[in-house]
Order: C-alpha cells, then structure tokens, then sequence
C-alpha cells in the first residue's frame, strides 16, 4: 500500500470505497461507514456484535457506523458503499 499523505485514525476520512451486496454473513472486512445509495432500510451488525435496522435511510445518506454485516433480510436500500 502507498504511504498515504495524512493520519489514518478512527476519525479520518476514509481511504478506499467497496460495493456491498447485502449478504446474512459478515463482510469481508469491517467498514467504517456506510453510503446509501439509494433509499430503505439498513439493518447491519456493529462491531460490537449489535444488530440495528437503521429506518427509512434516505438516498445519498452516509450512516457513520463501523459494521461487520450489512444483513440482506432487513435491507431495503439500495447502492450501498462501504467506507474503509
């Protein structure tokens, strides 16, 4: 990986974008946030093992939540992005 030309801390932008197909087992690595492409619900497991539905998420929304799984049975949104 290039050294990159600024602090990778938990509260630093993110460094890279992957396409998340909502799936019932965990990601292939944790995301720091997630980018709703289009609107619905979100249901994902947190890092500390917790299971949400974030409701009626609008489009172009960004939900600041480190997530493990971003669960199929649940999510109603659609084009989501996860932040690395």
């Amino acid at each position: 990986m290039a050294q990159l030309p600024f602090p990778t801390t938990p509260d630093s932008c993110a460094i890279g974008a992957i396409a998340i197909t909502p799936a019932d087992s965990d990601l292939a690595a944790a995301v720091r946030a997630l980018y709703i492409g289009g609107s619905g619900n979100v249901k994902i497991t947190d890092a500390l093992g917790n299971a949400t539905t974030f409701n009626a998420v609008q489009a172009g929304s960004i939900l600041p939540v480190t997530a493990v799984r971003v669960w199929s049975t649940g999510t109603t949104a659609t084009s989501i992005v996860g932040l690395v």
